[in-house]
């Protein structure tokens, strides 16, 4: 027997902010809101132990110190590398340097608060 992946939970000063940026980038809906001010988002029509994992957003006064040592690699579902890129942008992403050469085939870049996450080249099939 093996362990899957249920959720990821992101600590950011914004729950709202952050769980608005990543339901566009993820094609994802608000599940439910905690009494701390969390929000789970995830994929319409699921819920928690589904195929996808579920992204929690909590709230968290914590400052960041450094890059993170876990970050989210995404990869275009219905259009080509560069479009989704420009699409990320527009949504609020940014160009972010963690030290890479500029011959990666994938494109590092941050949310709105910073963290890191990955546009990767390889376009999926949706599920």
């Amino acid at each position: 027997m093996a362990c899957r992946i249920s959720e990821l939970v992101i600590d950011c000063a914004d729950p709202e902010r952050l769980a608005a940026f990543w339901s566009e980038v993820l094609g994802y809906v608000e599940l439910g809101r905690e009494d701390d001010g969390s929000i789970a988002i995830g994929p319409p029509d699921a819920d928690f132990g589904g195929p996808q994992p579920i992204l929690v957003l909590s709230r968290s006064s914590d400052p960041r110190t450094g890059k993170l040592r876990l970050h989210i690699d995404v990869n275009a579902t219905d259009r080509d590398q560069d479009a989704e890129l420009e699409r990320l942008l527009s949504l609020g992403a940014k160009p972010a340097d963690v030290g890479q050469t500029g011959e990666e085939s994938w494109h590092t870049l941050a949310d709105p608060e910073g963290n890191e996450f990955c546009l990767l080249h390889t376009r999926l099939q949706p599920l």
